[in-house]
């Protein structure tokens, strides 16, 4: 997807990130600046950023924390110097996303992607090999996990490992890059190995420790930090989650008030975990969601789903979208600068002419084009009503 084509198609601003550059790194503000040029001048502009990795050695408060923190800041200070405001983040161990099948397809024949619990336990228990992975699951989880293995070839157990070890973490720059080679899977266990003394309680610290450090320097840039939700939202891998649920977004934000302590309020992740109720949520969290993702996910039961789009789903989106509009006008009625609450349609179906081309899992052109016209349209409905009723 080229800049030309998201012009075209009426997006005002790009939702971007340094790439190239390894988690931890100092951001240049040279590098800022060129890819800040480059957007606006296509008519755009560069105002969010997703995202500024943090590094595992932040998140497990390693020997080198000193200097990972001193160079986040610094790299908060050149993006806001370029006049960047939103900073989208996020604390998850290890892994940024999972899902166990990136070309699903749905009913209407859409290619999608899928997260099947039993088969990610499959690969857990069986192929990863994590010690005691069974434990973690329920008994008749376990039973599904066991025959889905046996049923798979050798080849299928590879693919479903790639898939979960090499190709989403490559794509967002995760701790494992593109690394393959034939002992991956040892090396992706000892990842994991970093985090045996760490539980969510602890984590939750090494948190509080990063935005203690941080928030000040980006008040200080006028960039609000926004915390993305873990992805899905609940534990995998024997790992802590801490940003799943209403009570971990509350202790986060109770912990450290300032309103530059925010939230990347992604219905997709959140609405992954049945239990959360998403319009709740975002009325609970309306003045620190900075910024939003909006997709649709169809739950399976039992912690499966696959991501249906925008608007058709689990997720009451029409709901969620009047709740962050009303947010919006209050800000402005208020009179706070940050009114601004840059959305993306996240995650679009691939359709018609997108298996044509080559995109990331879940960033296909038509099928977010799809995606943007349903929010543009809804929204435009919504802002209508409110404006009418006052």
């Amino acid at each position: 997807m080229t800049l030309a084509e998201l012009r075209q198609i009426g997006v005002e601003g790009i939702v971007t990130s340094l790439h190239q550059l390894k988690p931890g790194e100092v951001w240049p503000e040279a590098e800022i600046r060129n890819v800040k040029d480059e957007i606006e001048s296509y008519g755009m502009h560069w105002s969010v950023v997703e995202s500024l990795p943090v590094s595992e050695g932040i998140k497990i408060c390693s020997a080198d924390w000193p200097c990972l923190i001193e160079n986040y800041k610094q790299s908060l200070i050149n993006l806001g110097r370029c006049g960047i405001d939103t900073v989208c983040y996020n604390f998850m161990p290890v892994l940024d996303w999972a899902r166990t099948d990136l070309h699903y397809l749905n009913a209407q024949g859409c290619e999608s992607m899928l997260f099947d619990y039993p088969t990610f336990a499959a690969f857990d228990a069986y192929i990863l090999k994590r010690p005691n992975a069974l434990a973690d699951y329920p008994v008749e989880v376990q039973a599904k996990a066991k025959l889905i293995y046996e049923r798979m070839s050798v080849e299928e157990r590879e693919a479903l490992a790639h898939t979960i070890i090499i190709v989403t973490q490559a794509f967002i720059s995760g701790v494992m890059g593109g690394e393959e080679g034939q002992d991956y899977k040892k090396r992706f266990l000892a990842y994991l190995g970093t985090y045996k003394d760490i539980d969510a309680a602890t984590l939750r610290q090494h948190l509080l420790r990063f935005l203690n450090a941080v928030i000040p320097t980006a008040e200080e840039a006028g960039i609000n930090l926004c915390i993305h939700a873990d992805d899905p939202s609940f534990p995998l891998l024997g790992l802590p989650r801490i940003a799943s649920t209403q009570a971990d977004f509350e202790w986060i934000f109770k912990q450290n008030t300032s309103l530059a302590n925010g939230l990347t309020f992604c219905t997709g992740s959140l609405s992954s975990n049945e239990q959360n109720d998403l319009l709740k949520m975002a009325k609970a969290f309306a003045n620190r969601i900075h910024f939003v993702h909006l997709r649709n996910t169809k739950q399976l039961g039992g912690k499966s789903f696959f991501e249906s789009g925008q608007l058709e789903g689990s997720v009451d989106i029409y709901a969620v979208l009047k709740c962050l509009l009303e947010e919006q006008k209050r800000r402005r009625e208020s009179g706070r600068k940050d009114d601004r609450m840059p959305f993306r349609p996240d995650h679009g179906l691939r359709m018609l002419d997108d298996y044509q081309r080559k995109a990331n899992p879940g960033y296909p052109l038509i099928g977010r084009l799809k995606g943007l016209a349903e929010i543009e349209g809804m929204q435009t409905a919504i802002e209508r009503t409110l404006n009418e009723s006052k």
